[in-house]
């Protein structure tokens, strides 16, 4: 019998051995209901320079976001108090991945997530009603199907809502109550209709500033939040590490047995950084594109041509290829982005070409497959 295999297993999965070797050692001082104290929350995600020892056995904790340490313990210490947690940024800057890391290490799940959209009800974010049991039973708590909102209250766990400016604006507002008073009341059960937070109950929400102005949210739920911005990376070595790991983490998990190549994974940091700033590393000015190039979207890239490789090819990288996958990716926005990458390739890759060589020279001529 085939073993199953998820396509992307829970944090709290994937990295088990990591939590359950912090939940062991960890003598550092916990809030109530927190799995693990502020300290081994922190070393969950910065990483640890030495292995835990339990039971004989030693268990690297590696780094798993890369970015502002200072802003992850801000993170871990605004969910130890009352407030809410916000991480706003542009898309692809690993908000929810930070998120997910936070649930996991404090709650021991991260899979207790509303997502939002434009069709996100009340009910979703709530509570709705087991309509066969309402009608043989009446309103009872039996017959009331908890949803995130509710369970996180219940169990006292942390509560993630992605993508809170695409609900719409009264949707948002329900959150108010609750995350003033930590109450939530359910009115058709009457006077045993009032759930009281557990302590370890918090929201984390995450909010792209692109969707800025869509369902904009009241002042009213903003100052029930600390936000956190989460910016994009800005150094270019950072962000091919983030994609050599990201990479390695993707093909390990979907048994593609291919090494990952660094000199593409540091054209197209450089590629992805240029775009997104609007200037090359000699100085030139780049007309930035209309797309969202982020350090995601270039993983997206390095990852789709690595599995054309691997089923295709001979498992080794094909510029050809990652120039027309990255062309797919830049133009879903704007078919006018065409030009301002062709622009970047008879710029900046060619003097690259031209003063470096190698893989950028080659990277140049692949520059004739966008058309």
């Amino acid at each position: 019998m085939e073993q199953e295999v998820q396509i992307k297993p829970p944090v709290e999965v994937r990295y088990r051995k990591e939590l359950e070797a912090l939940q062991a050692s960890d003598t550092g001082k916990k809030p109530i209901n927190w799995k693990l104290s502020p300290r081994a929350v922190r070393t969950f995600i910065l990483g640890s320079r030495e292995p835990l020892v339990v039971n004989g056995e030693e268990i690297p904790v590696r780094k798993k976001y890369l970015g502002n340490d200072a802003l992850v313990e801000r993170c871990i210490i605004t969910l130890a108090g009352n407030r809410g947690l916000m991480l706003v940024g542009e898309p692809g800057t690993a908000k929810t991945m930070l998120s997910e890391l936070l649930s996991a290490a404090i709650s021991g799940t991260s899979t207790n997530t509303i997502q939002g959209t434009a069709g996100t009800t009340e009910d979703m974010i709530k509570y709705s009603w087991n309509y066969a049991l309402l009608l043989a039973k009446g309103p009872v708590r039996e017959a009331l199907v908890p949803s995130p909102l509710y369970v996180g209250m219940e169990q006292g766990i942390l509560t993630r809502f992605e993508e809170i400016t695409r609900t719409p604006a009264e949707i948002q507002d329900s959150l108010i109550s609750v995350m003033s008073d930590k109450v939530l009341n359910v009115p058709e059960l009457g006077e045993e209709g009032l759930l009281f937070a557990k302590a370890g109950f918090n929201v984390i929400g995450t909010a792209n500033t692109r969707d800025k102005g869509v369902n904009e949210m009241s002042s009213a739920l903003k100052r029930r939040f600390n936000f956190e911005t989460v910016l994009p990376v800005r150094d270019v070595a950072l962000e091919k590490q983030i994609i050599i790991n990201e990479v390695k983490e993707l093909a390990l998990e979907n048994q593609i047995s291919m090494p990952v190549d660094e000199d593409v994974a540091e054209i197209l940091a450089a590629t992805y950084h240029e775009l997104r700033e609007g200037i090359s590393s000699m100085g030139h000015r780049i007309d930035k594109p209309a797309a969202v190039m982020s350090t995601a979207e270039a993983v997206s890239v390095y990852y789709q041509t690595m599995m054309t490789a691997y089923y295709y090819g001979d498992s080794r990288m094909d510029l050809g290829c990652l120039v027309q996958t990255m062309m797919g990716a830049v133009l879903k926005e704007n078919r006018d982005d065409l030009e301002k990458l062709r622009s970047y390739f008879q710029t900046v890759v060619r003097d690259k070409g031209g003063r470096e060589g190698g893989i950028w020279d080659s990277y140049f001529e692949a520059g004739k497959y966008l058309k």
